[in-house]
């Protein structure tokens, strides 16, 4: 029982430190926190509007198109990486799929273009 013991006593160490460092984490703010922010603080910064206001509140669908315009381009843009990586390895019909990849890119910013999309009025 006590070699059992004690191949589990540094994942049980280990749980008690964790557990400690992220209680502490979490009553820290309440301890040393600000609790008077000026104006400036909670000012409209990035996102365009309160900081402090309903979480059901409308806002501009701009937001939202620009968000997914970002991940859609984001991600195909992470795509082309491991196909640099592997480029010698991929051979001819690689090359013309990322090609084809690439046009379909093209297109759909085009598209997103001439629709008006990134526009920001």
């Amino acid at each position: 029982m006590t070699l059992l013991f004690n191949d589990y006593l540094p994942i049980v160490v280990f749980l008690g430190v964790s557990l400690f460092i992220a209680g502490s984490l979490m009553v820290a703010p309440w301890l040393v926190a600000y609790r008077n922010p000026d104006p400036e603080k909670v000012s409209a910064y990035e996102c365009g509007f309160n900081a402090f206001d309903d979480a059901r509140m409308k806002f501009d669908i701009r937001f939202y198109l620009t968000a997914i315009l970002f991940i859609i381009f984001d991600i195909e843009a992470a795509f082309m990486f491991p196909w640099a990586v592997a480029f010698t390895s991929a051979g001819e019909a690689g090359f013309w799929a990322m090609m084809i990849f690439i046009a379909e890119l093209l297109l759909g910013y085009i598209y997103v273009w001439r629709r008006g999309a990134l526009e920001w009025d």
